[in-house]
């Protein structure tokens, strides 16, 4: 990555999740808003964390294709509103049991269990309800229908619903590549193809191969994200991750490191990566965002 490269994608980020940061705030429920503390619990999961890594695919997607960032900042919150309903669900004892989240504690922690899964649950819903009604989403009513289509396919049993059901069943269990490949696909990979997947649905007309490249090069850059995590749960510690470090290993989860061993999971994700690039090729210079962005998954500490 190029150092002029380098500080475009920085500024670029730094604008992209000051924007989001507005929009997510604008369209969640005010914290004195009964029920207050439900409110607060969603709010609390939401705002002042995360690298908005998903809001970032769909605004570059957006900028390669030239459609206007106010046009897309609903789906990009719609799309951030279930990524964090998805970690309040993940965190809790039935699920992976965590405490940390963002650098901070988990929402059942801060709360309480109950108020966690309503607070997952709302924001799941809050998601729809931006996409069928946001007036800042300057799309045909059937693109709306088309967004609402891929977002809640990409969240349900066939995306990442589906993907941690199979990744609670596999605790334990010796995964060949191919059925690890298609747990991500589902669990993480489904809501970040969505990402850029909702911007080019903003786009009318938009060609169906262009499209299919733009899906695969999301497909590729998911997987690189998971192995990126995995290598990561490794590698790093507690407080760079602002979540437990090392807790795949502890839970005796399924990994790309404990599968292909550190150096293979490293070359898979440059692999995946290159695949993603070579993707984008008939979009040009337009996709240097999306470029760089594939090769920052890869290279990111947390």
């Amino acid at each position: 990555m190029t150092h002029n490269n380098q500080d475009r994608l920085k500024g670029f980020m730094q604008t992209c999740q000051q924007r989001v940061e507005q929009a997510l705030d604008q369209r969640l429920p005010p914290a004195d808003k009964l029920p207050a503390r439900l409110h607060q619990a969603m709010r609390y999961s939401v705002l002042d964390g995360g690298k908005r890594l998903r809001p970032l695919l769909t605004y570059a997607t957006g900028q390669a294709l030239d459609i206007p960032l106010d046009t897309l900042d609903g789906p990009a919150c719609a799309v951030e509103f279930i990524h964090a309903y998805s970690l309040i669900h993940d965190d809790l004892p039935a699920m992976d049991d965590d405490a940390l989240r963002r650098g901070k504690p988990t929402c059942h922690v801060q709360y309480d269990e109950a108020t966690a899964i309503l607070a997952g649950d709302a924001l799941q819903t809050l998601a729809f309800e931006v996409l069928a009604t946001d007036p800042s989403v300057k799309v045909s009513a059937e693109q709306r229908v088309a967004m609402i289509d891929c977002l809640s396919k990409a969240a349900g049993s066939s995306g990442m619903v589906g993907g941690q059901a199979i990744d609670l069943m596999s605790v334990g269990l010796q995964l060949d590549l191919p059925a690890l490949e298609m747990m991500h696909i589902y669990k993480t990979g489904a809501l970040i193809r969505a990402s850029v997947r909702l911007a080019a649905l903003a786009h009318p007309g938009l060609e169906e191969q262009l499209s299919e490249r733009l899906d695969h090069y999301a497909k590729c850059i998911g997987l690189a994200f998971q192995i990126q995590d995995d290598i990561l749960d490794e590698e790093s510690d507690t407080e760079t991750l602002g979540k437990t470090q090392g807790k795949d290993r502890a839970q005796n989860k399924p990994t790309y490191p404990a599968l292909l061993g550190m150096k293979g999971a490293k070359q898979k994700a440059r692999e995946m990566h290159e695949d993603a690039i070579a993707c984008l090729e008939p979009l040009g210079d337009k996709a240097d965002l999306l470029c760089t962005l594939s090769l920052f998954i890869i290279q990111r500490h947390n």
